[in-house]
């Protein structure tokens, strides 16, 4: 997941939609997996329990990308699985929602989330609730605090809180979720191993889509010192651990590594 911040986020963008948009028929959630046996487990399971409380049909698909930890095992029925031999965040991503063959159409919601992270009850029901009136839903994320210490969690929540303009400007891989039509329009995700997310809002952004910078509808996601993703979330927290100098007591800037 990378927390690259957008830099200059777009309260409400003139829609590009025309005509009356049909009801969702149902959603799609992606949670793209490299070597992830530890933590898939719990992601699956808040992400069924947010599924039954969906009030559409909602499809879950893991994208195995590389692994060689059996992260295939804990992968439990009803579930669908895409491999992949990519080690790259963006393809896998771009391969769970092209499995599903409905890019492109109007009746459905696509959402993303990572496999270290934790996604709330109500996350598909509040993704929802923009459905008539946006396009895009950005997220933002609570950090589970296991790894680092105190003085880095200060830091780290001082720096977020910073805001971008009337919005929190932060774009998360881990709570993302947007309509599957604007998706396609402007290309989907592209094969980048780190940034993917921020790189898909700019475009639709810059494509006039509404975008809901929503802070309600938080996902919980770890501080762990293995970070999968190259300069991506959990290097950023590595990075503010221990300062640009290399030493603790640091803040580090980690610019552009905030998002993912």
């Amino acid at each position: 997941m990378s927390d690259n911040s957008y830099p200059h986020p777009t309260p409400t963008a003139p829609s590009t939609r025309t005509g009356a948009a049909p009801a969702p028929s149902r959603i799609v959630t992606v949670v793209p997996a490299h070597d992830e046996r530890e933590l898939l487990p719990r992601c699956l399971r808040a992400l069924q329990i947010a599924a039954r409380r969906s009030p559409v049909p909602v499809r879950i698909t893991v994208v195995l990308d590389d692994c060689t930890d059996g992260t295939e095992l804990v992968v439990p029925s009803g579930i669908e699985r895409v491999d992949l031999e990519r080690r790259n965040v963006g393809a896998a991503r771009a391969a769970g929602f092209a499995a599903s063959g409905l890019a492109g159409r109007r009746d459905v919601w696509f959402a993303t989330t990572d496999a270290d992270s934790v996604v709330p009850e109500a996350w598909f029901v509040d993704q929802l609730t923009y459905w008539a009136d946006h396009d895009a839903m950005v997220g933002t994320v609570r950090v589970d605090w296991t790894e680092h210490d105190a003085a880095t969690q200060r830091r780290y929540d001082q720096g977020y809180r910073r805001r971008r303009g009337s919005v929190h400007g932060h774009v998360h891989g881990a709570n993302l979720g947007l309509r599957a039509d604007a998706y396609h329009a402007v290309g989907g995700f592209r094969a980048l191993t780190t940034g993917e997310d921020v790189d898909l809002v700019t475009r639709l952004d810059r494509a006039g889509h509404r975008i809901a910078w929503d802070e309600h509808t938080v996902v919980s996601t770890s501080d762990r010192r293995d970070p999968r993703a190259p300069r991506g979330f959990g290097e950023h927290l590595l990075s503010v651990a221990t300062g640009p100098g290399g030493g603790p007591g640091l803040v580090g800037t980690a610019a552009g590594a905030e998002d993912r």
